[in-house]
């Protein structure tokens, strides 16, 4: 097969090699607002309703979904979703997602698109009160098992 000049082939990782091993992945995002914006969340003032639910079953929702988002990511039986949220001062919303699976492959990808699509469903929530909010950061903090060992966000 001829390949067009500039494009370049794309593969999935070959796990079928791998051991099946205890896998756990974290990351967190960080939504940016008014400190107005974090009290009414906090007291469940905003109008669509209460956003850190909603915001928790989009981020399970999510990490299910990965494969069907990224085309490179093999599907994985999620075992477990912990999804944690924290006010940092007062007025940004930091979201943890951890998952867990005991598989072939890393969870990293589930992490990060389940905390980056709860920082979305944040935005979501609340742009009615406060359009200007900001996504700053989404980044893996943790993950552990298979060959490649721990990793720690110092």
């Amino acid at each position: 097969m001829h390949e067009p000049k500039g494009l370049s082939r794309v593969h999935m990782v070959d796990i079928s090699e791998k051991p099946v091993t205890r896998r756990v992945a974290r990351a967190l995002a960080k939504v940016a607002m008014n400190p107005e914006t974090a009290k009414m969340i906090q007291e469940g003032k905003i109008p669509k309703g209460d956003v850190l639910a909603t915001s928790q079953i989009a981020a399970i929702m999510a990490v299910k979904g990965t494969a069907n988002l990224l085309p490179l990511c093999h599907p994985v039986p999620i075992e477990n979703v912990k999804v944690d949220f924290t006010f940092d001062g007062s007025s940004s919303l930091v979201i943890a997602v951890e998952v867990a699976s005991t598989s072939k492959t890393g969870l990293e990808m589930e992490a990060l698109t389940g905390a980056a699509v709860a920082a979305l469903c944040v935005y979501d929530m609340c742009k009615a009160v406060e359009p200007g909010m900001t996504i700053e950061q989404i980044a893996l903090e943790y993950k552990a098992g298979g060959k490649s060992g721990e990793f720690r966000r110092a």
